[in-house]
């Protein structure tokens, strides 16, 4: 029961926030939505919330289940960058936790880290953990690609700062390993 209320809760303030973000004048607007796509943050968001509409319509299913552990951890890993390396990187935590970002950074990833941990149980393998790495690794496959090796006109600001002086290599191996402590962290907690 608690976990299908913070599911549909999870669900329906992203939804809100996606239908307020995409919004120009009353109406929806495809190149907003195309920007704010570019960002982790509403990518890992918007995923974490069709799996919590997935594990509320289907509870009993391990692929629902699963799907909210890859959500979860996607959201979990973009609240701790925002924590350890944007806030610090760009002395500004409070304009990364006001307005949408205050939901979509910290608030709904608490709810899914929660739900999931808690209310979720039922055990898991550190191969399906593993899993958990899918999200960062498709989105930085995806942000290489846009920032470093597309054509000038078709390039993506480096708008995390992850390619500075060239250092793409160390920003998305760090990453990497930041991704797979959360998702120890997740299998621990589901576990325990």
């Amino acid at each position: 029961m608690i976990s299908r209320c913070i599911n549909a809760l999870i669900f329906l303030i992203t939804l809100y926030l996606f239908i307020h973000d995409t919004r120009s004048d009353g109406y929806f607007d495809k190149k907003k939505t195309r920007v704010i796509f570019r960002f982790f943050t509403e990518q890992s968001n918007v995923f974490c919330a069709l799996a919590a509409l997935a594990l509320f319509l289907f509870p009993d299913t391990r692929w629902a289940w699963l799907l909210k552990y890859l959500g979860t951890a996607a959201v979990a890993v973009t609240l701790l960058t925002v924590f350890l390396f944007l806030a610090p990187s760009t002395g500004n935590l409070k304009g990364l936790l006001s307005g949408s970002s205050l939901f979509l950074h910290l608030i709904t990833p608490l709810l899914a880290i929660i739900s999931f941990s808690f209310f979720e149980k039922r055990g898991m393998s550190f191969s399906a953990a593993l899993l958990g790495m899918l999200p960062v690794i498709l989105y930085g496959a995806l942000y290489l690609r846009k920032v470093v090796y597309s054509p000038e006109e078709e390039r993506w600001d480096d708008f995390y700062g992850f390619n500075k002086g060239g250092k793409w290599p160390i920003a998305f191996a760090a990453m990497l390993a930041g991704t797979f402590v959360v998702c120890i962290i997740l299998m621990c907690l589901q576990n325990m």
